[in-house]
């Protein structure tokens, strides 16, 4: 009975829908590159987005490009990404355009703290980088994000939901997701830094509804 109990957590957790979990204190690992390892997020979006932020932690040895978050609509593959197009630039998309950051090189990796905010009104796209705001950019003003969307950590979609690429997947570890429809200020950037919560999320790390498909591990952080 304990084989039979044993199998079936591994199999869950080869590709399986884990619910709403508390997340505090845990990460997302990818352990190798793969066109098939990915985490969707299962988020309930009664309505279009005129705003949307977007915080991660990340820590990952990879030089080339990788995707971090992808959302992806029917009319846009590209409806909001965060992609790491090298170790010191990363590329924001909104409604399929697309803007650069950057930022110091790194000789070794580390943890990354980022946080993404769009707003509608002005097309103004906020990146914070370890709780420091970076210069804004802008691109789709206007634009409204569907909410009939596909979620995924780890790869670029392509497609809606698939159209994946080993050498644009995500490979290291990942924590903290959160999202909200509005946009963030400084001082929610840093309560967060602090591992405090900020309110009405999309998503929280703290009560997170997923599933993983492939070879993702769930695990403790290490100190």
């Amino acid at each position: 009975m304990v084989i039979l109990l044993s199998l079936l957590v591994i199999l869950a957790c080869l590709s399986g829908s884990f619910g709403e979990e508390d997340l505090q204190k845990k990460v997302f690992v990818f352990p190798a590159a793969s066109r098939k390892a990915f985490v969707r997020l299962n988020v309930h979006l009664p309505q279009p987005l005129t705003s949307l932020s977007v915080c991660l932690k990340h820590h990952c040895p990879l030089l080339r490009p990788y995707s971090l978050f992808s959302y992806a609509t029917r009319s846009s593959d590209n409806d909001f990404l965060i992609f790491k197009e090298e170790p010191n630039v990363y590329s924001i998309s909104v409604g399929g355009s697309d803007v650069r950051f950057k930022i110091p090189r790194q000789d070794i990796p580390r943890w990354e703290h980022i946080c993404v905010s769009w707003d509608s009104r002005n097309g103004l796209i906020y990146f914070w980088l370890d709780g420091v705001l970076l210069p804004r950019l802008g691109t789709k003003r206007g634009h409204k994000i569907s909410h009939q969307a596909s979620i995924i950590l780890g790869q670029d979609q392509d497609t809606f939901g698939g159209g994946f690429d080993t050498y644009q997947s995500f490979m290291g570890d990942m924590s903290e997701v959160n999202m909200w429809p509005r946009v963030l200020t400084t001082d929610d950037v840093r309560l967060l830094m602090k591992d405090d919560t900020v309110p009405n999320p999309l998503a929280s790390w703290n009560a997170f509804n997923y599933t993983i498909q492939d070879y993702v591990v769930v695990t403790d952080e290490v100190p």
